[in-house]
């Protein structure tokens, strides 16, 4: 439920146009020639993705020649394999063909669950590689096993034990290949010969070199190793998690249960414990870091600086209201307090990957702490705010040192866009964007910052990515992706309808920003509306201007008015915009949400009696709180993998917004689902995948048992065998329009 996932279950993301309009826009004109297909649900589905085909993984090549990725096949969207293309001539070639390479095993269940922390799980092939630094050859795990291909088309299995490998990576000289297996630590070189185990008690509860359930599913920290500049040292992260509570999960498949005792630590419980190791490259020398006396903290990020001389350790406490960043001695573990961040009273800090060690000492940091993300120098114990407004730095693209530049993406430009800025640390807040309006912009740069890698993507235009020089101007198409003959989408374009933008005030006058999508409108014709939410903190907004899934232009082809808002206590407006919903879950954001009902029903092509609500994940825990809440205003209601009671989830992310639930226990019944269950008079659909392992099946279940202890009639429909990403199902989405069209007498033919 973090940051990428709570949204990443199935959003239904309209499709952005550059320009707000006040009034419901009309359909693209489309070239004479284009073909008029309407969309189907399985046309969605099915291959090849009608966005076109999307590279993953960009990276330039350690002399810039090449600049490879991982691509979708196009006879099977998820299969990705390994491709490059020389910068030079724009000539392509497939380096690794999965199909061809791959043993086909079956993947270790840590593994597994790594991909389902990493929003990967569904992909199969290549979905992670690792340059080595002097460019000749790329580390690719596959199948469980690791693989070192060269530039010539060779490749070499590096690996054939059974289990498999885990956060593999080339280290930063080129001498080694490391990896974890079986909860321990290994180093293997890259030259070749046999990989040495580093580690030696990782077992039962003991695992050396990971990053626990948290960090990733939380966190955004996937590891649990880090490799000094110049391989000499490693540092290491050891957790136990004898301490954290086992819950049994049944995995409910189509052929039978597969029962996991699993250890999940929900909220108020306690975490494992974490400690943190410096050792050479062979294993020698090991010494553990002093994290300090509370051994109830997360060890929320490790670096070292670019001399190798110090790492760098943040330490955030149990509360997430202060984090420590600890200048370590690697040679003896020694620690002190380098500088502390802390919340507001009624508030929480937000982890960031935006900052950066600097050769000459000092230290690029984002900080929220005048009320917005933005970036700052700390250098000899003071601080430089090198940006600053009413807008947000959401990421650290690249850092030219040599010049004293700094690339960052934000939305200086507007709420609603994402760009490219660069800004001298010379000159503070001094800013030059350079990525064209009315695009949502990402970018990533190679580590001398020479050039950029720019994906873009706008309301007729699926991503796109070009290679660009420092000053932004496009050197050369990496995917142009153009929607011309021969697109995926190109067939269905005549249909296409254009999403309006605007904003209204919340309660408090805040402005909230609403995007809609309507079909052609006819005079007099009212329309029901396929309203859908997600509503929670700490992940990437929902109304933007960028391009993503067509499953909108798809509800709008029924007939429907799809439509969605970005609340108070939703992430990328500053703190003050978040903070709402400090101790609070499941009350602003329904205010909101009903808000914004009211706004949509007050339109006069709306249909106010068949507004329906659609959310998944938080998303589906805000369906079932609208409609306990506001009995009568909603025609129906679809939750799809909710939250019920918070106690549930885990602490990390529960904590950080609702507290501990033995000091803040009002807080928490306020917030749970399951207490006003009786109060739904709405129809109401139910979904959840009974192999959930983020946000449990018990969730639903034990909502299901209340509302019928309640007598409250209902419907549900639970997926054997299918995870969090359940509603990425064509059967999902029948059963969701069966549903409205029982419920609000909608029907429309495929």
């Amino acid at each position: 439920m973090p940051k990428s996932w709570l949204l990443a279950g199935v959003m239904l993301a309209a499709l952005a146009i550059p320009a707000m309009a006040a009034e419901p826009a009309t359909a693209p004109a489309a070239a004479a020639d284009t073909a008029s297909r309407p969309l189907t649900l399985k046309r969605l589905f099915a291959s090849p993705d009608l966005a076109g085909a999307q590279p993953r993984a960009l990276k330039l090549s350690p002399d810039g020649t090449l600049l490879t990725s991982l691509r979708p096949r196009p006879d099977e969207k998820d299969r990705l394999d390994l491709w490059a293309l020389d910068t030079k001539t724009g000539k392509e070639r497939m380096l690794v063909d999965s199909k061809k390479v791959g043993s086909g095993a079956e993947l270790s269940e840590a593994e597994k669950m790594q991909r389902e922390r990493a929003r990967v799980g569904g992909s199969k092939g290549i979905i992670a590689y690792d340059w080595a630094p002097d460019g000749k050859s790329i580390l690719v795990p596959l199948d469980g096993d690791l693989y070192l291909a060269t530039l010539d088309g060779r490749v070499t299995r590096l690996t054939t034990m059974p289990g498999g490998e885990l956060n593999p990576v080339i280290s930063p000289a080129g001498g080694f290949v490391s990896f974890v297996r079986d909860q321990n630590l290994f180093v293997q070189p890259l030259a070749g010969g046999t990989a040495k185990q580093l580690t030696t008690t990782g077992a039962g509860t003991v695992h050396w070199g990971e990053a626990e359930f948290v960090a990733q599913e939380e966190m955004d920290r996937r590891t649990g190793y880090w490799w000094s500049p110049g391989d000499a040292r490693i540092a290491v992260e050891k957790f136990d998690e004898a301490p954290v509570g086992v819950v049994t999960r049944a995995a409910i498949g189509a052929d039978g249960t597969r029962v996991y005792e699993q250890r999940y630590p929900s909220a108020g419980t306690p975490n494992v414990l974490v400690e943190l190791y410096v050792m050479s490259a062979d294993g020698s020398g090991q010494v553990k870091v002093d994290l300090g006396s509370d051994p109830d903290i997360y060890l929320a990020r490790v670096n070292w600086t670019p001399d190798g001389k110090t790492l760098l350790v943040q330490r955030e406490t149990r509360d997430q209201k202060t984090l420590d960043m600890l200048r370590v001695d690697p040679a003896t573990g020694k620690s002190t307090v380098l500088f502390t961040e802390k919340s507001g009273e009624r508030s929480w800090l937000n982890l960031t990957d935006a900052y950066r060690p600097m050769r000459d000492g000092s230290l690029i940091w984002r900080s929220e702490r005048d009320g917005y993300g933005h970036l700052y120098r700390f250098a000899h114990g003071k601080w430089i705010q090198l940006t600053k407004g009413p807008w947000v730095v959401q990421s650290l693209a690249g850092v030219d040192e040599a010049k004293g530049r700094l690339y960052f993406i934000g939305n200086k430009d507007g709420a609603l866009e994402q760009h490219l800025y660069s800004v001298d640390i010379a000159h503070p807040n001094v800013i030059t964007r350079l990525t064209e309006l009315g695009w949502w912009n990402n970018a990533t740069m190679d580590s001398a910052a020479s050039r950029i890698i720019v994906t873009r993507s706008n309301a007729t235009q699926p991503a796109q990515t070009y290679l660009a020089d420092i000053t932004g101007k496009r050197l050369s198409w990496v995917n142009e992706n153009a929607v011309v003959p021969g697109h995926p989408y190109y067939p269905y374009l005549a249909h296409h309808q254009a999403t309006t933008y605007g904003s209204f005030k919340a309660a408090d006058g805040t402005t909230l920003y609403y995007e809609m999508i309507t079909p052609p409108l006819v005079e007099g014709k009212k329309y029901p509306v396929f309203f859908e939410h997600y509503g929670g903190p700490g992940t990437g907004q929902q109304v933007t201007r960028g391009w993503q899934n067509p499953m909108a232009q798809y509800v709008v082809s029924r007939g429907y008015v799809y439509f969605r808002i970005d609340n108070r206590g939703s992430y990328n407006r500053g703190k003050a915009f978040e903070d709402h919903i400090y101790r609070a879950m499941g009350t602003v954001e329904v205010e909101d949400q009903l808000a914004a009902a009211k706004w949509i029903k007050s339109q006069p092509f709306i249909d106010p009696d068949k507004v329906a609500i659609y959310g998944w994940s938080y998303g589906g825990y805000m369906t079932l709180k609208m409609l306990e809440a506001n009995p009568g205003v909603y025609a129906a209601g679809i939750s799809g993998a909710p939250v019920t009671k918070w106690e549930l989830y885990d602490t990390h992310y529960t904590e950080r917004y609702m507290g501990d639930p033995k000091k803040d226990a009002k807080a928490y019944a306020s917030s749970d689902a399951l207490g006003d269950a009786d109060k739904i008079s709405d129809p109401l659909l139910l979904i959840h995948g009974m192999s959930d392992d983020n946000v449990v099946f018990t969730n639903s279940t034990a909502f299901a048992a209340k509302m019928q202890a309640d007598n409250v009639p209902f419907e549900m429909m639970f997926y054997p065998g299918k995870t969090h990403s359940a509603g990425r199902d064509i059967h999902v989405w029948t059963t969701i329009f069966d549903f409205l069209d029982a419920k609000l007498g909608t029907k429309a033919a495929e």
